[in-house]
């Protein structure tokens, strides 16, 4: 029986490609770089603004430490003023948090984001009274950022629940890797910014194209009516 359900954030409960996207390209366009698309964005991010920045600027000829560095004190600054631009939860995810609610199985967020701009996300967008944790990146306390499977065992470890009792739900490798290395059970979701083939190497649990799949496994393995 699962008890808890971890969510990571871009890409799994909203799509934010475009406040990213924004916000690396105002980063670029500082160093008179260009842009990159939405399907570039989809791609650099998952592991952190700092890999998102480098992997964005690599991609566009930067090859000066100096201005690397620079633009990594940047992005944050510029994030902070669009990271709700356009962003809005995937088809069917309300009704998934809802159902967990109802049947009393914890939800909490873990993601690579920066933690302030992860709760301006879920504040927005679902209210904090939807999740019973929320937790960006955090590796000031020295919780290192996924995948790393410290964040999903502090999370269990402050909700009392046993790994096996846990679902985790992402969208990319790095949360199939962070899955694997906590020890929990995993849903890849194929509404997200990676492919299906990308989340199916990993095996997860649950490969799920709708949140309403979530709702009927959930259903058979926890015996919901």
């Amino acid at each position: 029986m699962y008890q808890c359900c971890i969510f990571d954030l871009d890409g799994t409960l909203v799509n934010s490609v475009y406040a990213i996207q924004k916000a690396v390209n105002g980063t670029l366009e500082h160093f008179g770089l260009g842009t990159v698309s939405a399907e570039e964005t989809r791609l650099f991010a998952g592991d952190g603004y700092k890999k998102l920045v480098e992997r964005a600027m690599a991609a566009r000829g930067n090859r000066d430490e100096g201005r690397l560095k620079e633009a990594l004190a940047l992005y944050p600054e510029i994030f902070k003023d669009c990271c709700l631009y356009r962003v809005e939860p995937y088809d069917g995810i309300r009704e998934l948090l809802a159902f967990l609610r109802e049947n009393h199985i914890f939800c909490a967020v873990l993601s690579n984001k920066p933690h302030d701009r992860t709760l301006d996300n879920i504040r927005a967008v679902f209210g904090m009274e939807s999740f019973d944790q929320v937790y960006g990146e955090r590796e000031d306390l020295g919780i290192r950022r996924k995948p790393a499977p410290d964040g999903v065992e502090a999370i269990l470890r402050e909700l009392g629940v046993k790994k096996e009792s846990c679902l985790y739900f992402g969208d990319t490798n790095t949360d199939m890797e962070t899955g694997k290395n906590a020890g929990v059970d995993t849903v890849g979701v194929t509404w997200g910014f990676r492919s299906r083939e990308e989340l199916a190497a990993f095996h997860p649990t649950l490969l799920a194209d709708h949140p309403d799949q979530v709702i009927a496994f959930l259903k058979e393995v926890n015996g919901i009516e």
